[in-house]
């Protein structure tokens, strides 16, 4: 692994020391059962299990003429914030997780165990799920304030819940999260933007009038239409976000396969078990630690 690039990961952690610290204590000092579960909650909108099932979401809305700058949105939006979180910044920051890099410090240690023990497997910064939420908050915030909509302010509640989760559960630096939400927020803009390219093409050349999925209930009168779509909307989201949550509810704790590093540090990341990450010498690695090991063979 590049010695440079792993500077700069060392020299975000000392320079945020004691900021990612203070949080650490604020948020383990409210530590209990029931806000554990609450942090469960928000950290969802941010999780793969809910963010991928928007992605298709967000296509299906594309085929309504009503609908499809929330789908394109949606689309760009995470796309973009993707491409920045895991293409680009994490392998240059390479910032290690704090249940890693803080497993000396009895009393963050006390407070990980406390929020579950979860794990993750790739690097701390920034935030994916606090990218993920912002992303995704932010370019539907920016559409329902183009249409005028009331509650559009709402969406912008979701991103600093799911920050704050992140820390609360003791798998991120706050520091993490700030860079999430700057990246979700520059995600979601360009998301917009490039929605609007997208519009501009469709109306120009018609393609919108010929891609409507709303010809299919043709028959049904203006005021059923809109109630139908309403209620197909909401359904659809609450079952993207329970298929999330509910398995979140029992990840963590001693269940979970670790990654089997322990050179510098026992690496508590869960290690990657698909096809794609066979087994070393019989032991399983996260993904960051079984490609440095292929890269060394």
């Amino acid at each position: 692994m590049n010695p440079i690039l792993l500077t700069l990961g060392d020299s975000i952690d000392k320079i945020f020391y004691g900021f990612d610290m203070w949080f650490f204590n604020f948020f383990g000092s409210m530590q209990n059962t029931f806000l554990t579960y609450v942090a469960k909650f928000f950290t969802t909108f941010g999780d793969e299990a809910f963010v991928i099932p928007m992605v298709i979401f967000g296509v299906v809305l594309c085929f309504f003429k009503k609908t499809r700058k929330y789908g394109f949105a949606l689309i760009f939006a995470i796309a973009v914030g993707t491409i920045i979180t895991n293409v680009i910044v994490k392998p240059m920051a390479v910032r290690i997780r704090p249940y890693n890099t803080l497993q000396e410090n009895a009393q963050y240690w006390a407070w990980y165990l406390g929020a579950g023990g979860l794990s993750e497997g790739d690097y701390s910064f920034p935030s994916g799920h606090t990218t993920a939420a912002t992303e995704i908050a932010v370019a539907l915030f920016l559409c329902f304030m183009k249409d005028k909509k009331k509650g559009a302010w709402l969406f912008l509640l979701i991103p600093f819940c799911t920050a704050g989760s992140r820390v609360y559960l003791m798998v991120h630096y706050a520091s993490d999260v700030l860079g999430g939400l700057i990246v979700g927020a520059v995600s979601a803009v360009i998301g917009y933007f490039l929605m609007k390219l997208v519009m501009l093409l469709f109306t120009k050349t018609k393609l919108g009038d010929i891609i409507d999925a709303e010809k299919l209930f043709k028959k049904l009168d203006g005021k059923t239409k809109h109630r139908l779509a309403v209620a197909a909307i909401c359904i659809a989201a609450v079952g993207i976000f329970l298929y999330g949550f509910i398995p979140s509810l029992s990840e963590g704790g001693e269940d979970v396969v670790r990654c089997a590093y322990n050179e510098e540090y026992d690496c508590y990341n869960a290690a990657r078990l698909e096809d794609d990450y066979p087994a070393i010498d019989g032991e399983r690695y996260c993904k960051i630690h079984w490609k440095q090991l292929m890269e060394e063979e």
